[in-house]
């Protein structure tokens, strides 16, 4: 056939000879042929085989011939088959008329040529396999812009693999492998194959081998290969795959590990199929180098912020002191989260506090009022002016930033507390066996106002003092007032549980709470009884 594909035809017609005429015309063509002599065997046939293509008698012993194709087009998953109409009978204009407004896509009357009616068949085939082509590349661009969303939304590298596996299979139709290398040094082999990720063993020199398959070896850019099963199968022993697999490896940038997609060759037998395998190969290479590059400047700042983090806190008589910083994940990136405790003999400073943001600069902002702060009560300055000093640090060299703080002077021996607050959450005060806040308030750092919230207090013995960051109570479909009511229970009941231990206490607080969006910082103080 000329520019067509070889097909399955169904040829329904009641008189033997002419189905077999038909039929060895189809043969000759290089069809495979399929016989009905009535309507309702032409739906047995249907539901038999997978039919490309009807030809179909007008007249027909159990129905008509239209009413037939009425139906098939009627059906969803009959209504894209084609359907030729031939007839001995009815020949005059009006039936071709009414045939054609009645789903046929070609009406053919006896006597039929042999080479119009294969040049028919040809024509109705050359635009259905076109429009099917066309169908099935737009069903893969949209399920390739869903994967394109999913691979750009994950926050793993695990997820990353098993979402562009997922992709790959939904896109292309057949199984799917995804490789990737993170920046821990494990390489990621992933497998889809229909009934979610799958993780597999991979070889030691797996991407040097996949790279030589392809070509692309330590260039950058994306290479696609046809790779024979047999040198497959030689290079996983355990593939999935069933036949030959178009191999895809793809580098943004050379020294990087590459990125691999394989999928079984049946899925990618059109050119368009092969650029759109090596557009995904593409996003995805894009998304594991931004990824990467990320979870290394995480690395970065976590290290820059714990660093900067006070490594003990002072020994305070009548007093015992826990404190913590829990980052929001491996992934997140780091925030402005930090506490200080300083002994100044006659006082006691602590601060707790959060710069806006979650990023390097962030962190280095917090480490920047860190020092200022340790800086300023060096000098001897009360609470209030310090915070009015940091606040001039903040609109002098970081005017695009704000920061809350809560600075609390504590007389060790009396229990005595002034609270001055910059827009921080109030303390939580625990004696008792019950729990209250304090009443915060005041104007973050960074605005161009000097107002500082005061509040005072007393500790009495056994009594217990909670700071905490924004980080633990927040979350993005609760109130703030929920969780703060929630920690307030949770408190008064861990309290006495924890028997008046700050360790313990902080503890189960940070596990009431679980996994947060936000870094945590937590700072417990009890006066001993």
């Amino acid at each position: 056939m000329t520019g067509t594909e070889a097909c399955t035809t169904l040829v329904v017609d009641d008189n033997d000879t002419k189905r077999y005429i038909i039929g060895s015309w189809l043969r000759r063509a290089g069809h495979t042929v399929v016989e009905a002599a009535s309507g309702a065997e032409t739906w047995e046939r249907l539901a038999d085989h997978d039919v490309d293509l009807v030809v179909l008698d007008v007249k027909l012993p159990d129905m008509s011939g239209t009413e037939v194709c009425e139906q098939i087009k009627a059906a969803p998953a009959t209504e894209s088959l084609p359907v030729i109409h031939i007839s001995a009978s009815a020949v005059d204009v009006a039936d071709r008329t009414r045939g054609l407004r009645r789903g046929a896509d070609a009406y053919m009357t006896d006597p039929i040529d042999p080479g119009e009616f294969i040049a028919t068949v040809e024509a109705v085939l050359r635009y259905y396999q076109a429009r099917r082509r066309a169908e099935r590349i737009a069903a893969r661009l949209a399920a390739f812009t869903n994967t394109s969303l999913a691979i750009n939304a994950a926050e793993t590298f695990d997820e990353l693999a098993a979402v562009a596996a997922a992709g790959a299979l939904d896109v292309f139709q057949v199984p799917a492998a995804v490789f990737i290398s993170p920046p821990d040094g494990r390489t990621r082999r992933t497998v889809d194959l229909g009934h979610g990720a799958w993780h597999r063993d991979c070889p030691p020199d797996l991407f040097d081998r996949l790279t030589a398959l392809t070509g692309l070896r330590d260039g950058t850019g994306t290479a696609i290969a046809a790779v024979p099963a047999a040198d497959w199968r030689d290079l996983l022993p355990d593939t999935a795959a069933e036949g030959d697999v178009v191999l895809m490896t793809s580098r943004i940038k050379r020294g990087r590990p590459p990125i691999g997609v394989a999928i079984e060759a049946r899925g990618a037998t059109h050119e368009d199929e092969t650029n759109l395998l090596r557009q995904l190969g593409q996003t995805l290479a894009l998304a594991m180098e931004a990824l990467r590059s990320y979870t290394e400047e995480h690395l970065i700042s976590l290290t820059l912020q714990r660093s900067l983090l006070p490594a003990t806190h002072p020994s305070v008589p009548g007093w015992t002191f826990a404190v913590r910083y829990e980052p929001a994940s491996d992934q997140a990136e780091v925030g402005g989260d930090f506490y200080e405790v300083l002994d100044r003999g006659d006082h006691v400073l602590v601060a707790i506090g959060d710069v806006q943001g979650h990023s390097l600069h962030a962190a280095t902002v917090m480490a920047e009022i860190r020092h200022a702060l340790r800086a300023f009560a060096d000098e001897g300055h009360d609470a209030v002016t310090i915070l009015r000093l940091l606040n001039g640090v903040m609109q002098r060299y970081h005017d695009d930033q704000t920061a809350t703080m809560c600075l609390m002077t504590l007389d060790p021996v009396t229990g005595a507390l002034q609270v001055a607050s910059a827009g921080h959450l109030a303390p939580l005060y625990l004696s008792g066996g019950t729990a209250r806040y304090g009443s915060g308030g005041g104007v973050l750092l960074g605005f161009p106002v000097e107002k500082v919230a005061i509040e005072e207090a007393v500790v009495p013995p056994g009594g217990t003092v909670v700071l905490m960051t924004d980080g633990l109570i927040e979350d993005r479909d609760i109130p703030l007032a929920d969780n703060l009511e929630r920690l307030r229970a949770v408190a008064v009941e861990v309290g006495g549980e924890a028997d008046g231990d700050p360790e313990r206490f902080s503890d189960r607080v940070i596990a009431e709470f679980g996994h947060r969006e936000d870094d945590v910082a937590l700072i417990v103080l009890r006066r001993d009884v």
